[in-house]
């Protein structure tokens, strides 16, 4: 081991003062209220959902969750982007 560390009552200079910026743990501990729906998805959708899980050692539903509301947020900046006119469909 090195050298024990020999502290002293001295001036230490200049020192900058920097506001706390990590969440507080009532944050960190905050979850979004849910809600359970029935929804039929492609076999194939949920089959790739679920190895896709399984090698990043997840919860396939969380997983579509989080793709869904990544969808969500992405179209409400698009609809925040366009002085909230609704997006149009294509097609």
């Amino acid at each position: 081991m090195s050298e024990k560390m020999k502290y002293t009552n001295e001036p230490i200079g200049k020192i900058e003062i920097v506001p706390d910026f990590l969440p507080s743990p009532e944050e960190l501990a905050f979850r979004e209220e849910g809600v359970k729906v029935t929804l039929a998805l492609s076999k194939k959708s949920v089959e790739f959902f679920k190895n896709q899980a399984s090698r990043h050692h997840t919860q396939y539903q969380r997983m579509i969750r989080r793709l869904l509301d990544s969808y969500v947020e992405a179209q409400q900046a698009a609809t925040q982007r366009s002085g909230g006119r609704a997006l149009r469909k294509r097609g």
